[in-house]
């Protein structure tokens, strides 16, 4: 298995079809042919469905894929690392949903108006996530509450961020309302580090709730405290771009669960020039000094 059979392969896979992928990478369709079979014998398996004018992914294949783009990407990356250190290739970042729609659009426009031969792709997840997936290699860097306590990773402060507790209007969420056993909280997966900071909020207020819900998206949590569902927990600076803003009522917290730094973190052997470009970037932006550790 090498680099040109697995650029076939995505190839083919994007297009359906084996000719079209050669017409794209300039070559004659016997060769693509002889090629991904060559690399199915080779994997022990058939990555396409062959039907009679296109091919279609396995289900082993649909996940090999996603292995060949990584591989293809890393090595792109460690290509560009031999050319003088400039910024190229592919650039997988990790972000938090909050700072995905508050702190990176102006951020990206930036970075990709700066190196535009960079493509870069965003993926959001809470931070636990994000983290394990900068950690396994998957992502190049992330953005996640920080700082980040892992040996294998480091980074920088990026953002500051003010935590609100959000109710329905007219609602403490410290008391409880007649016929009610206690609050619903509505808050994304586990692994949200706002989640946590608000069950500790919680368990230090003495606050009773009934029920934990998990939501999607901060859209569908802002319109379901607005209903009269719950309460929730989110920044400031999101609430504050989001419709229905006017539906719930904001309480202010304790710093200790207000204050939330946001950090880009990346492996400590692999600080490419992707990554050193938007540390770059964000320092400046932030007017702030090298806080790389």
């Amino acid at each position: 298995m090498d680099l040109t059979q697995l650029r076939m392969f995505c190839c083919v896979a994007e297009t359906g079809s084996v000719a079209r992928a050669a017409q794209q990478l300039h070559r004659v369709p016997s060769n693509l042919t002889t090629r991904l079979r060559q690399l199915e014998q080779e994997l022990g398996t058939d990555l396409f469905i062959r039907e009679k004018q296109r091919l279609r992914l396995s289900a082993i294949g649909y996940n090999f894929l996603s292995y060949a783009k990584r591989i293809l990407a890393l090595s792109e990356e460690a290509l560009a690392l031999t050319h003088a250190g400039e910024p190229a290739g592919q650039f997988e970042l990790g972000a938090m949903e909050s700072s995905a729609a508050t702190r990176l659009p102006a951020l990206l426009a930036a970075y990709h108006q700066r190196h535009p031969q960079v493509a870069l792709s965003l993926n959001t997840a809470p931070s636990g996530e994000t983290i394990d997936s900068v950690r396994s290699g998957k992502l190049a860097a992330g953005l996640a509450e920080g700082p980040i306590d892992d040996e294998d990773l480091t980074g920088c402060v990026a953002f500051q961020e003010r935590l609100v507790l959000i109710s329905p209007l007219g609602e403490d969420p410290m008391v409880t309302l007649p016929g009610r056993p206690g609050h619903t909280v509505f808050a994304f997966r586990p692994s949200c580090s706002y989640r946590q900071r608000l069950e500790n909020w919680m368990r230090h207020a003495g606050f009773h709730a009934n029920s934990t819900m998990e939501i999607q998206s901060y859209h569908s949590m802002v319109a379901c405290v607005a209903s009269g569902a719950g309460i929730a927990m989110l920044p400031r600076s999101l609430l504050d771009q989001m419709q229905g803003k006017e539906r719930v009522q904001v309480h202010d917290l304790n710093e200790k669960f207000s204050a939330s730094t946001t950090w880009l973190f990346w492996r400590r052997d692999a600080f490419g020039p992707n990554v050193r470009a938007l540390q770059e970037l964000i320092l400046e932006l932030n007017g702030s000094v090298n806080l790389a550790h």
